[in-house]
């Protein structure tokens, strides 16, 4: 960052005043512990002996097969909660009990981040609440249940297209008014600084992780690494660490939404620069600023922004972006659960997709896709999506 929360052009902290000094206190804190021993012993014995960490790196071999190049999934899925969201739910409740705080709130879309929330507010003894749009609770039944179960309170959020940026937009307005004994555990790499250097850092486990597996199990770093991308988390957790390594190539898949004549939720490839939660990188807008309304077979990539280092990224070309429609990820959904015996998330398959678009591959090349959460979570919408 050239400037103190920007990447390049992108990020900043555009926020009302009443949460200036909660900002400024979780700066403070994560630039003085995150080095910190004990915080870091704390910190990988919870990934170690809680989460499962290190998650595995497998060798696809039917997907080999399939595209004549060495195909590889970095396991998020295998996770304790069933995804890549606990990296930064464990880290950042840790830090809000540093700061004191009792309570925690949290956005989620697909509900992923609201199960991998309440699981440790449930283990740290943190009071939960998760705000949900409630188009997504409808599609994602099973996860608000599990909320429930771990002891976290869900609110339906109806304003706006009831999806992920309108429970953003909630958490936002809660912690506002609650500021003093609230910590709001952002689940994406968006938001205002210092939060999306904070979710990438804690996310970036994976990233780490995976340079050492390479190394280990095919002596080199890979060619391609491929991610999917809404708000941008799991990705920037695989991609940061290699971001020197010029020679890894960095593939983040936006969702395209139902075809090309859809808006969908692909920021990126399909935005323009603005403003949104609190940070300047590329959103979904019409000419006068309003935020468009977005669609995506799948909750988690259902958002119109993207976090600023994405942005930033993209614009230096250190990494590519591209989008898959909702009929090629649920194709990429069947086909890696009937070929692999594993059921990827819908988020995922989109990175799983994009692997049928890639031309020219040596079959020497390898291949990694991070496979950022399981497709529990999406068979009912699928079986209603299927009727």
């Amino acid at each position: 960052m050239k400037n103190k929360g920007y990447f390049g052009d992108y990020g900043g902290l555009f926020i009302p005043e009443t949460l200036s000094h909660a900002l400024n206190e979780l700066d403070s804190l994560y630039l003085d512990i995150k080095d910190n021993a004990n915080f870091q012993e704390e910190l990988t014995n919870i990934y170690k002996y809680y989460v499962g960490r290190p998650s595995p790196l497998y060798f696809a071999e039917k997907y080999s097969e399939l595209v004549k190049a060495k195909v590889w999934f970095k396991r998020e899925d295998l996770n304790h909660t069933g995804a890549h969201k606990i990296n930064n739910t464990v880290g950042q409740a840790l830090l809000a009990k540093k700061l004191g705080k009792k309570r925690i709130i949290a956005e989620t879309g697909a509900g992923q981040h609201g199960v991998a929330t309440a699981t440790i507010c449930a283990k740290l003894g943190l009071d939960c609440t998760i705000y949900m749009g409630e188009t997504d609770i409808k599609r994602q039944e099973l996860n608000v249940f599990k909320i429930g179960v771990l002891g976290a309170k869900v609110i339906p959020v109806t304003s706006g297209t009831a999806t992920l940026k309108d429970a953003l937009n909630e958490s936002i307005r809660d912690w506002v008014t609650n500021v003093d004994d609230t910590h709001y555990i952002i689940g994406s790499v968006t938001g205002p600084h210092p939060y999306p250097q904070i979710v990438r850092d804690f996310n970036a486990i994976a990233g780490k992780e995976l340079k050492d597996q390479c190394i280990n199990q095919f002596k080199s770093l890979p060619n391609k690494i491929i991610a999917c991308v809404g708000g941008g988390s799991n990705a920037m957790g695989v991609f940061y660490p290699f971001i020197d390594s010029k020679d890894v190539e960095l593939i983040g898949v936006e969702a395209g939404g139902k075809d090309k004549n859809d808006v969908g939720s692909a920021s990126i490839n399909d935005g323009t620069i603005g403003v949104l939660h609190g940070s300047k990188t590329y959103i979904l807008q019409n000419t006068s600023g309003e935020i468009l309304e977005t669609s995506s077979i799948s909750a988690g990539l259902d958002y119109p922004g993207v976090g600023p280092e994405h942005s930033y990224l993209s614009d230096s070309k250190r990494a590519k972006y591209v989008k898959v429609y909702d009929d090629e990820a649920l194709d990429a959904f069947y086909e890696c659960s009937r070929i692999e015996g594993i059921i990827p998330a819908l988020e995922t398959a989109h990175a799983i997709a994009y692997l049928h678009k890639l031309k020219e591959l040596n079959p020497k090349e390898n291949i990694v896709i991070n496979m950022s959460g399981r497709g529990d979570k999406d068979l009912y919408s699928i079986m209603n999506h299927d009727k």
